[in-house]
């Protein structure tokens, strides 16, 4: 191997990795599956020795990061909620949310906006042989905090999925301050593929409606989308392209399918682009080294920009809440953090650019509490503290089990209205009493 003597001298245990990390640095973490396992514990060890460590990550996935059990040291920031995040959350009060667009994460890294890079330490594939190493599926923003970090460590995985470019998505040894080796048995988080409710299947049978032949389709994680990947690769649908922030369970469901071909993309022809991979194993191993799908940097894959090039965009989104105004609420429960923005204003916006492109906002019209009541996920307005993702302004379609509809030039009693008819029966009178006393009900459009 030609790179045999430099990869041996920069090669370091855990522990020897992290004694560069002093106090008061920042450390970045790659995100995803990218985030350390190995470094992560050795850095947690020295708790006792350092104060006022900032670790930045996003998407924390299993196993829990060793230096949240140590919040007299470590602050964490996440710039994306998982269901980790907001488990370590509610034990753990030195756990921050970072809110940003997407979008521009690669390019405020590298034009030194925010807090200063100190140490960077990333999950990877193991080096080839000519140098490289492969980021697996987390391509996102890490070449632009590799640039930017003092110092580089990283950490081998050997079951990670190799992830073709695309672009940005590999890194040479050159760039890399100290290597440690991670374990045979150290792999990417798998997660099951979650299986649709009922109420989730009868929207994805709505989403349906809204894709034709050439279609190029964003979707996101949870049941719904990939019920909607099931209903695509059932269909007779035949052309469709992909292009998406988060690579899993249902773009290979389309793939396989032979559905999902994207030999009409303006460009990535026949390739599905993405910025990163969460599923099951079942979709790292479709992933690895597999040419029909591209690891692109985020600023390429999310920017509305490029969104806006490929025709007939279907963007799916999820939410958490909407008000009567068409706000749409999709990270916060009140003041508690459960989610981000992601890439949602991104692809919100960028299909809407798109030539015959739609943006779908989709919400169960009902949830249950943890004590165990039903309640409407459409509410008269936010609670204090509830953040509005995406202002209604940028709402082009909002749809439940009940139906879907357009926001797009309607005015605020006709939003009401149209949305109400979205809510869950039980609830509507309760919504079109409060849209009266808000000031966006006519009366004279109240349905017997």
């Amino acid at each position: 191997m030609a790179y045999e003597a430099e990869y041996k001298s920069k090669l370091r245990t855990p522990a020897e990795a992290v004694q560069v990390v002093k106090s008061g640095d920042l450390v970045d973490y790659g995100f995803f599956n990218g985030k350390p396992v190995l470094c992560d514990q050795a850095l947690a060890a020295r708790a006792g020795e350092l104060q006022d460590i900032k670790i930045y990550a996003a998407v924390s996935l299993p196993p829990v990061p060793a230096v949240v059990m140590a919040p007299q040291t470590f602050t964490y920031h996440d710039f994306q909620y998982s269901q980790l995040t907001r488990m370590i959350a509610k034990q753990n009060p030195m756990v921050f949310y970072v809110p940003i667009l997407y979008h521009l994460a690669p390019g405020l890294l590298r034009e030194g906006i925010g807090p200063q890079r100190d140490v960077g330490i990333y999950q990877v594939c193991p080096m080839d042989n000519n140098g490289w190493f492969n980021l697996g599926p987390q391509n996102s923003e890490a070449r632009a905090k590799i640039a930017t970090d003092k110092v580089v460590i990283f950490e081998t995985c050997p079951n990670m999925p190799v992830c073709l470019g695309g672009a940005e998505e590999s890194v040479h040894i050159s760039e890399v301050d100290m290597i440690v080796e991670g374990g045979p048995d150290q792999r990417p988080f798998a997660m099951p593929s979650p299986a649709a409710s009922p109420e989730e299947i009868q929207i994805a049978q709505r989403v349906m409606g809204f894709i034709q032949d050439g279609s190029c389709v964003q979707l996101g994680i949870g049941g719904l989308p990939n019920q909607v990947g099931k209903f695509i690769a059932e269909s007779d649908l035949k052309d469709l392209g992909g292009h998406t922030e988060m690579f899993c369970d249902a773009y290979v469901d389309m793939i396989e399918s032979g559905r999902m071909s994207g030999s009409r993309k303006a460009f990535d022809r026949g390739r599905v682009a993405y910025t990163f991979a969460v599923g099951s194993q079942r979709v790292y191993d479709f992933l690895h080294q597999n040419p029909a799908c591209a690891s692109y940097p985020v600023q390429y894959t999310n920017h509305p920009r490029t969104i806006a090039s490929l025709d007939n965009m279907v963007s799916v989104c999820n939410a958490v809440q909407v008000d009567l105004y068409s706000q749409v609420n999709a990270e916060s429960n009140g003041f508690t953090q459960i989610s981000g923005n992601g890439g949602m204003w991104d692809f919100v916006l960028g299909s809407q650019w798109s030539k015959g492109g739609k943006s779908l906002i989709c919400l169960t019209s009902t949830f249950t509490n943890g004590k165990g009541q039903r309640m409407s996920r459409i509410v008269p307005h936010f609670a204090p503290g509830s953040i509005a993702t995406v202002p209604r302004q940028m709402v082009d379609y909002l749809v439940t089990e009940y139906g879907a509809a357009q926001m797009h030039g309607q005015p605020t009693w006709h939003r009401a209205e149209a949305i109400i008819n979205l809510a869950h029966p039980d609830f509507r009178d309760e919504l079109i009493a409060a849209a009266g006393k808000q000031g966006i009900w006519r009366r004279s459009n109240k349905r017997d």
